[in-house]
């Protein structure tokens, strides 16, 4: 999902809960970010719990709306009141995906959590892919191997993850991928902030989470409009690497060696 600046003030985001998942809870948890995607949210829906079915593992689908205009919000409720699967989120105001992001994060109950976007650029099918690479990985990052997108959109992608690994020092191909899988301990404790869902992949292989790739089936967005051009996606994420840049430097990494008990 492509989505609006925060018109929220810039402030820190409560990081995943630390709480293991409750007896029963889901082995996955699924978090989309909604801005105004009311048009493609029920295929998106539909496509993504027949994947999660398939896999025979129990899940559950997050859904945070971020302050839409369009009826996302209703539509949200809606089907969390019909589908058992669905759990929504709805959002004051609009704060950025960060933001929504952050507030699915929190509330996700699953050993695994997948994001992805509301567009249905990101395809369900590829799902499967990812839970496999997990078995031997901390975090697997999608990569559109065949992106639909224009060649503007595609061109300020390449420059920006460019300009980011030589930055930052990370190895992610294409973090503007948002179809992603962690396991819940590499998100744990992880501090967020406004434009920190660019960097979550990263962040993570900072702190020793084993990160690895997997390619993606990318579609062309069919419905709605996109949130981000050029000028608030490559520019912006250029100056959060400054910023990403001194919070690796500050990263506090420990092993526990044993516990002891009084």
């Amino acid at each position: 999902m492509e989505r609006a600046a925060s018109t929220a003030a810039d402030s820190l985001l409560a990081p995943a809960s630390n709480s293991p998942p409750a007896t029963g809870s889901p082995e996955i948890s699924a978090v989309i970010p909604v801005y105004n995607e009311v048009e493609s949210l029920p295929e998106v829906l539909d496509e993504l719990e027949e994947v999660l079915e398939s896999t025979r593992r129990s899940f559950e689908v997050i859904l945070v709306d971020d302050g839409s205009a369009d009826g996302s919000g209703a539509w949200i409720e809606d089907r969390a009141r019909r589908d058992p699967w669905t759990r929504g989120i709805l959002l004051e105001k609009n704060v950025g995906q960060s933001g929504a992001i952050a507030a699915g994060l929190s509330h996700a109950r699953g050993r695994i959590v997948i994001t992805l976007d509301a567009d249905g650029q990101n395809d369900p099918a590829s799902i499967p892919a990812l839970l496999d690479a997990l078995r031997d990985a901390d975090v697997v990052s999608g990569v559109r191997a065949h992106r639909a997108d224009s060649w503007r959109r595609r061109a300020s992608s390449r420059i920006a993850n460019v300009v980011r690994r030589a930055a930052i020092g990370d190895t992610i191909t294409d973090v503007g991928c948002s179809l992603k899988a962690y396991r819940r301990e590499a998100l744990q404790d992880l501090p967020l902030f406004v434009g920190a869902h660019r960097f979550l992949p990263a962040l993570c292989q900072f702190r020793g989470a084993r990160v690895v790739e997997v390619s993606v089936h990318h579609r062309p967005r069919r419905r709605g409009v996109s949130k981000y051009g050029v000028g608030n996606r490559l520019f912006r994420g250029i100056r959060d690497l400054f910023g990403v840049r001194w919070l690796k430097s500050r990263l506090l990494r420990h092993k526990v060696r044993s516990v002891t008990h009084e």
